[in-house]
């Protein structure tokens, strides 16, 4: 398999029009057929939840207009059994094969993957397979930065290391349309040494890692250095700001608004202090770069994250590893609730990987003046653990959804008031699910139900695996594909996705 440039595949003619999705791949497990006659006979406690949910209408929460960043708020399916919508898979891997594929985006006809240099555009509904694609953006080097978000018009961006150009820095941005894979533009960007000095890098790779995101009208890159921001509609340059003193811009959160986070160096503290590094956050106007706040976080923090910039929410790291804290932040940032995880019983889970995606955090969600977190797993030999929502004024526990036996509950994301969830359930012997908790009256109501095949059951693990819900649907796809050991099959898949049986 090769994701190019240049790919040999991509250089064949447009691929003919896809057969039936059943026909190609191994077949979708009988356990949806069974599923199928669970539904329809109304058995089993489990399949009873939330039975009289209230629907929510289609369409974004806040649309103001393309330029907005997309938040959706999902309908309840006709039906909830889940049936294949999509299906991404290769089946000539080798052994030592590897393979990066940041980030994952979907609208309601199209499901995009970054894969190595290359952003693919597939069509839902397909059974796919490298070559396949409706279309495709080659880039000048492999995609080093990305972001969640999409605006109301379906497009994004992510960063990439123009090798093709002379150098091997990430250095470049591309705003593109998730409907047609058109790059609208590029742009390029300064690089800042790695360390605490500012400017332009002088050899090798060692740079200060860049990030991207997605506020109004506005693309915004951090790269150690400085922060830049550039219009939508053109790629011009709106604004940039030049760090100072011992601090740098390493990471944003956009959307609802724009925070920008700081790492600082104090020299003379010992290297291996906690007070060597402190954090800042900063709310910047998108329009102007112009700071509006700063949080400046306490000494001895050793990392902090940006699960939502509106509401501000900051995820710190105050022990030994991982997030310890959840904080919450007034309109002027000053902190208005401490939400502390007490040593593991909730679980709070950013991105930490090879990319700077600071607003990552899969089953950290923020909505409806809460913040709602996972607990631990039971470790039981049936397994179970809870979904808990904190007031965001108070720090207090407000609903708490328990998953049951044999099943696990990771939060997705919000949509408008309510909560989206999935289930996942123990070997096989219930249907997983997405499901939404609505948090003022704790009523939970089934959106999907899926068993997945048994071939991709570590898809549903969040620190390795992008979980996406739009329009419908339920999209899980591998963030990094590695050839097969010595004798293990060379078929793996990349991107599923669920849809209700009631979709024509």
């Amino acid at each position: 398999m090769s994701f190019g440039p240049p790919p040999p595949m991509y250089a064949q003619p447009a691929p003919p029009a896809q057969p039936p999705l059943q026909k190609r791949r191994p077949k979708w497990p009988l356990a949806l057929l069974a599923l199928v006659l669970v539904a329809a006979l109304g058995t089993g406690g489990w399949l009873l939840w939330g039975a009289g949910g209230a629907k929510t209408s289609n369409g974004a929460a806040t649309r103001q207009g393309p330029l907005d960043i997309r938040e959706t708020v999902e309908k309840r399916p006709a039906s909830p059994t889940g049936k294949m919508a999509f299906r991404f898979s290769v089946d000539d891997l080798s052994p030592g094969e590897h393979y990066q594929m940041p980030g994952m985006w979907a609208t309601d006809k199209i499901i995009a993957k970054g894969i190595n240099k290359t952003v693919v555009g597939l069509r839902i509904g397909t059974d796919a397979a490298p070559g396949d694609e409706k279309w495709k953006l080659p880039l000048d080097g492999p995609i080093c930065g990305y972001t969640r978000h999409v605006t109301n018009d379906h497009r994004t961006a992510v960063l990439f290391r123009a090798n093709d150009r002379g150098n091997a820095f990430c250095n470049h941005v591309a705003f593109f349309d998730l409907d047609d894979g058109r790059e609208i533009w590029d742009a390029d960007f300064p690089v800042s040494e790695l360390g605490d000095g500012h400017g332009m890098a002088t050899g090798g790779d060692s740079q200060d890692t860049p990030s991207v995101t997605l506020v109004h009208g506005t693309v915004v890159v951090t790269w150690g250095g400085g922060t830049d921001a550039y219009r939508m509609k053109d790629g011009t340059r709106a604004w940039e700001t030049i760090s100072a003193g011992s601090c740098q811009d390493m990471g944003a959160a956009g959307g609802g608004a724009l925070l920008v986070r700081q790492q600082c160096w104090n020299d003379k503290a010992p290297a291996d202090s906690t007070d060597a590094t402190t954090y800042k956050a900063r709310k910047v106007d998108p329009a102007t770069g112009r700071v509006l706040w700063t949080y400046a976080a306490a000494k001895g923090i050793r990392d902090l994250n940006i699960p939502s910039a509106e509401p501000p929410v900051l995820a710190v790291q105050a022990g030994g590893i991982g997030i310890s804290e959840m904080l919450s932040l007034g309109t002027s940032g000053k902190p208005r609730a401490v939400i502390r995880l007490q040593n593991g019983t909730y679980v709070g889970e950013c991105s930490y990987d090879d990319y700077l995606n600071t607003e990552d955090c899969p089953t950290i969600a923020v909505g409806d003046g809460q913040v709602f977190l996972r607990s631990k797993d039971s470790g039981e030999l049936i397994n179970s653990n809870w979904i808990i929502g904190f007031d965001l004024t108070t720090g207090k526990t407000t609903k708490k959804y328990d998953s049951g036996p044999g099943s696990l509950l990771y939060p997705v994301r919000m949509s408008g008031g309510r909560l989206l969830a999935v289930r996942v359930t123990d070997q096989h012997v219930m249907p997983s699910g997405l499901v939404s908790l609505d948090p003022r009256t704790g009523t939970e109501t089934p959106y999907l139900y899926f068993d997945l095949p048994q071939e991709a059951d570590l898809m549903t693990m969040t620190d390795y695996n992008d979980i996406v819900v739009q329009d419908g649907r339920v999209f899980f796809g591998v963030k990094k594909v590695d050839g097969p050991a010595k004798g293990q099959p060379k078929w793996v898949y990349l991107v599923l996705g669920i849809e209700s049986m009631a979709v024509k």
